[in-house]
């Protein structure tokens, strides 16, 4: 059972507004155009809030107000979400990428991607997802930080592979962000030996355990944000 998408009410209200219809109208347009049986009071109760349209009735909703149906979304998060924002079928969007309905079905349905490097690159072209919307809608944030973790503190050569099946991004370019990120814990770490102990040592020791609880937002300060 799917949950509803984020819905936004206000949106709902102002585009409703803009279009000079009542409530009324909208309920006739989603029956008439769609065949969803919708009445004014459920409209109102969407705009205000109190209740979420389905999948369906939000994309008839976007077809009556002439919008798409990421007008009418909150900020997305999950595959599902991010699709039901960009208009797109399961059977288009898994046809376009490279993969079987059922098998995509099933990953939007657990939260977990596992999808090859051409098909993450696809879907994130389709879905126009930076890399760490990428990285959340496919949940794999918990994966990506232990892979740079492990990455900045031995050979961080050995992680381009790994880190290449999680992310839509050129070897070449991640090769650079990692040899960056692997000198800037390398060098606080050399700063940790140089003060040879004592109150600096315990300081760049805090500098170093910082920068790895905080690695995953340097990769993205680093590496931008576009898949």
């Amino acid at each position: 059972m799917h949950s509803s998408p984020p819905f936004n009410a206000p949106a709902a209200r102002r585009l409703r507004a803009a279009l000079g219809m009542a409530p009324g109208h909208v309920a006739y347009g989603l029956g008439a155009q769609y065949g969803l049986l919708v009445t004014p009071e459920t409209v109102m109760a969407w705009e205000r809030g109190e209740i979420s349209p389905s999948s369906t009735e939000l994309t008839a909703l976007a077809g009556v107000l002439w919008c798409s149906p990421g007008e009418l979304l909150a900020e997305p998060v999950t595959l599902r979400e991010h699709r039901i924002a960009r208009g797109l079928a399961v059977e288009e969007l898994s046809r376009r990428v490279g993969l079987e309905a059922n098998a995509y079905q099933k990953m939007e349905d657990t939260g977990r991607w596992r999808g090859n490097e051409r098909q993450s690159a696809a879907l994130a072209t389709l879905l126009g997802l930076t890399l760490s919307q990428f990285v959340t809608a496919t949940g794999k944030q918990e994966e990506l930080a232990e892979t740079l973790r492990s990455a900045v503190t031995t050979r961080w050569q050995a992680y381009v592979k790994p880190l290449s099946k999680l992310l839509p991004i050129p070897k070449a370019h991640l090769e650079r962000v990692l040899e960056q990120l692997h000198g800037e814990y390398q060098s606080r770490m050399v700063a940790t030996l140089s003060w040879g102990g004592g109150q600096g040592e315990a300081g760049s020791g805090d500098s170093g355990r910082e920068f790895l609880t905080d690695i995953v937002d340097r990769f993205w300060s680093i590496a931008g944000g576009a898949a």
